[in-house]
């Protein structure tokens, strides 16, 4: 007997007939030989109904009263839905996430899952029952009402599959699967039949409101399978699988990804010595700002530039602190912009393909759009562009993959339920006292890398593009790139290259400095230091606890580059041995 999770999000309960819909496809999941979880969100609009009718009595509503608040949406749901199996029929019995066990931090608003009991579900499984299980919600260890925050449900959702060995959690929503893009901002736009946990994790983390990153990271820790589908198609017509196989590895890129309103900040002449990005991210961590495309280029004569983005929303509170900490540190200046998108590209199949980064920035140039920054990882490449050029941009590299066409050898559904092999459910019970903890996988230290710098090239639309043409021309891989932020029309490009390919590659600089203008600057040899686990943005205070460690072992930083997965950092090559074990140390309590 196979156990399936469900979830239906709040369009999918929006009124009644949704909601006795909602109770048929779990009823006839259940007259299939299966035993169902639902997962229910608050109906519709409720909780931004619930959200404006505190801001009318209360001008600052305290959170564990929010929380107390909110929870009730997914209350209502859940009772209304086991109302309606009852009347198709079947046995059905609500719970609130305290009731079902589920035990998180004090966090109100924010709350991160600590355990989950599965004796009271399984108990009311097997007895014929389908389990209605509030999403969203939990309580503390003082029995406090509260909430996940955003994602909350389909959190739940997945964590209740974890623990309760489910075969597959299956994601009701308006949409029929995961896309290739943005369908409202791309027609072309093409539904994908799989995505890998690592691509989804990017692409949810860019903004692809499909799911939110928290459930993911769930599903990747203990090996969910996730079906995306959509709730208003009374039939079988599959969605999207999130597992542990991309749709195609034949491809470099699967998707890409547009996040709207990002701001960035710039930290100009910041003093090139250790401790500099741990003052600076430090005073991040404390607000619990969320830092996206982090970027540090090369330091020049004592002195780097540091730029960072973060959402729109974020800007008055990050600002503030990042100038208290450039004061602190001797800064030459802070300056900030806004308007700003970021447009992504991401592929399991760019780790083993070169070219991806090339492909996408001559596509950006001959649409005229300039490119303000760059980060890479193994799996994404992220361009910040004008926010008046971001749709364009979103359309030109889509097209230019030509990801509205579906690949010729796909992973089958069999392939990849197989492939995502289950965690035992006792085990994620006992092994595992936080859920939601941070998850380092490893860290380590490649010191087999040179670097390559053009500083001051113009900074217009098609230098990228010009750039890494000429280095693949020659057949040069390249693996990590940082494009700085702009002045006064000039800009600074930095990558990294083989130690066997560094001479061939300064070669190739210097010919494009001599017909651009600007200067080379190279290392033959350099480390780079990685931190890769799940969780790596939503847990803010990864990055600090990376430049906490390096600035204690004296290490400075030379460049950095992160990725949702990913924290990639540049040091000299003497000190690799004492960074690696720096960061052994640093995270050895989350370290798998």
């Amino acid at each position: 007997m196979a156990l399936i999770v469900q979830k239906f999000g709040g369009t999918s309960v929006a009124d009644a007939e949704k909601i006795r819909a909602a109770a048929g496809r779990a009823l006839r999941v259940q007259h299939q030989g299966n035993q169902v979880v639902m997962v229910v969100s608050a109906m519709g609009k409720n909780t931004d109904m619930l959200v404006d009718l505190a801001q009318q009595v209360c001008d600052d509503p305290p959170a564990r009263e929010m929380d107390m608040l909110l929870s009730t949406g997914e209350q209502v749901s859940v009772a209304l839905v086991a109302m309606a199996v009852h009347d198709l029929g079947g046995k059905a019995v609500s719970l609130t996430g305290g009731q079902i066990g589920i035990r998180t931090d004090s966090s109100h608003t924010k709350a991160r899952i600590q355990s989950i009991s599965s004796d009271r579900m399984q108990k009311h499984l097997d007895e014929g029952a389908i389990v209605i299980a509030a999403g969203f919600q939990g309580a503390d260890d003082q029995l406090n009402i509260t909430t996940l925050g955003r994602g909350g449900s389909d959190t739940t959702a997945v964590a209740l599959a974890a623990v309760l060995g489910a075969d597959i959690c299956e994601i009701y929503t308006d949409v029929d699967g995961v896309f290739t893009t943005d369908p409202r901002l791309v027609a072309e736009a093409r539904k994908m039949t799989h995505v890998s946990y690592e691509e989804m994790l990017e692409l949810a983390s860019l903004g692809a409101g499909v799911m939110h990153s928290r459930s993911i990271e769930f599903g990747k820790k203990f090996r969910v399978p996730i079906h995306v589908r959509n709730s208003a198609v009374f039939t079988d017509t599959p969605g999207s699988i999130i597992g542990a196989l991309p749709e195609s590895l034949d491809r470099p890129v699967s998707g890409c990804a547009l996040t709207k309103n990002e701001a960035r900040i710039a930290v100009a002449g910041v003093p090139d010595k250790p401790g500099t990005s741990l003052t600076i991210f430090a005073q991040l961590a404390a607000l619990n700002v969320a830092v996206d495309m982090i970027v540090q280029d090369v330091g020049y004569e004592g002195r780097a530039d540091m730029s960072f983005t973060v959402l729109e929303a974020d800007l008055n509170k990050a600002l503030k602190a990042v100038r208290e900490a450039a004061d602190a540190m001797g800064a030459e200046g802070v300056t900030c912009e806004e308007g700003l998108s970021k447009v992504s590209v991401v592929g399991l199949g760019m780790a083993t393909q070169p070219g991806v980064a090339d492909r996408m920035f001559r596509a950006l140039a001959e649409h005229d759009i300039n490119i303000e920054a760059i980060t890479t990882s193994d799996i994404k490449v992220s361009c910040l562009v004008r926010r008046e050029k971001g749709i364009e941009a979103l359309r030109a590299v889509h097209s230019e993959f030509e990801l509205e066409k579906p690949p010729a050898d796909r992973a089958t559904y069999d392939e990849t339920i197989a492939a995502s092999k289950k965690v035992d459910a006792s085990a994620v019970v006992s092994e595992l006292k936080a859920m939601e903890d941070l998850t380092i996988h490893g860290v380590a230290l490649d010191a087999t890398q040179a670097r390559i710098t053009l500083f001051d090239v113009p900074d217009h639309p098609g230098i990228c593009a010009d750039v890494f043409e000429a280095v693949a021309a020659e057949g040069i891989v390249v693996d990590m790139i940082v494009q700085g932020f702009g002045a006064d029309g000039l800009t600074s490009v930095s990558f990294t290259v083989p130690a066997a390919s560094h001479d061939a590659a300064k070669e190739v600089a210097e010919g494009l400095a001599g017909r651009l203008g600007g200067e080379v600057a190279t290392k033959p040899r350099i480390a780079i230091l990685t931190v890769t686990g799940i969780g790596v943005r939503s847990h803010t205070g990864v990055g600090l606890r990376m430049f906490r460690a390096l600035s204690g072992a004296a290490i400075n930083v030379e460049m950095i580059s992160t990725s949702e997965v990913k924290v990639n950092v540049v040091v000299a090559p003497e000190h690799g041995d004492a960074g690696i074990e720096a960061l052994k140390s640093a995270f050895s309590d989350v370290l798998t």
